[in-house]
């Protein structure tokens, strides 16, 4: 148990320090901004472009490991739609907002801090392989199809404007970059490579401080159905269903099996109540966002101490 709490209390003590900033206001909700802008715009596409510059095409794209883990996600995402619309009576647009809270991790913030404890570089590469799935399948399906059930004439410009946005999406640039160094087979100079080295660098530690800051002044009461599903649905649903899809497909490397099970725990994204935004869901969004902010740590913490009964983590 100790040797768990050694991986993720530092994790969780990062975070609360952000929140305790904020709180006492040493920072203010702009400064916090201001921070997690550096983290999306340099910190975290310097470590996708690293990993992927470093590395042959052969050793990143792992389609094995793409594969189920779209495979989880989706099907998880499946679920909670089915769920919220039929079983509890949502409409569509808020069914599709919730099935995406439950199957899209917070794979940069999060995911990636926690696994790069416990198995070093291999996260970042299984960062990247996450970073595709959630942003060219799942986050514009799940869009697509709360567009559609809002049924206003708008929807699918906004979901093809949405599809633009994330073409835009620094990591999004940074995979493009890096795969083009790594398929001609080219070097950065000394000094950039140093300075790429320097920004992937701050990527972890300054993306969990902005996280606990980011859960400063939110709400969770009132709206305890939308909440125990999401906080179910991604803390213990997404990681059973990630670890079966992982187990199933052939060559998946153990190394990243344990990578993707601890990006399956850690929350939803950061910018879900954004998202949820649109469609009058930010309150929602946002209280399941810290529900299960605070309840990763005991996922976390289980599927870690679970590995390692297993055998599967080092130590």
């Amino acid at each position: 148990m100790l040797a768990v709490l050694g991986i993720t209390a530092p994790i969780f003590i990062l975070i609360g320090l952000g929140f305790f900033s904020a709180r006492i206001g040493l920072i203010n909700r702009e400064q916090a901004r201001g921070m997690g802008s550096f983290v999306i715009h340099f910190a975290l596409p310097s470590l996708v472009f690293k990993v992927l510059a470093e590395r042959s095409l052969g050793e990143v794209l792992n389609w094995p490991y793409m594969a189920a883990y779209a495979l989880a996600s989706l099907s998880l995402f499946g679920f909670g739609l089915l769920l919220a619309r039929r079983w509890r009576g949502q409409s569509l647009s808020h069914s599709a907002i919730l099935a995406m809270g439950m199957s899209v991790s917070n794979s940069g913030f999060i995911g990636y801090p926690i696994a790069a404890m416990v198995i070093g570089h291999t996260a970042a590469l299984a960062l990247v392989l996450g970073v595709l799935v959630e942003n060219l399948l799942m986050i514009p399906l799940a869009l697509a199809i709360a567009e559609a059930g809002r049924q206003d004439g708008q929807g699918w410009a906004v979901v093809r404007e949405t599809s633009l946005r994330l073409l835009r999406n620094p990591l999004i640039i940074a995979i493009a970059l890096g795969l083009a160094i790594s398929l001609l087979e080219l070097r950065l100079p000394a000094v950039a490579a140093r300075v790429v080295d320097m920004l992937a660098g701050a990527s972890a530690p300054v993306a969990l401080f902005v996280i606990g800051a980011a859960l400063n002044g939110l709400k969770v009461g009132g709206m305890a159905a939308d909440v125990a599903q999401t906080s179910i649905g991604k803390l213990l649903l997404h990681p059973l269903l990630m670890f079966v899809a992982l187990s199933l497909m052939p060559g998946v490397d153990p190394a990243l099996m344990v990578a993707g099970l601890l990006f399956a725990c850690a929350p939803m994204m950061s910018v879900f109540p954004i998202l949820g935004q649109r469609f009058g869901l930010e309150e929602r969004c946002a209280a399941a966002l810290v529900a299960c902010t605070v309840l990763a740590f005991i996922s976390v913490s289980a599927v870690l101490a679970l590995l390692r009964w297993q055998g599967l983590l080092p130590g």
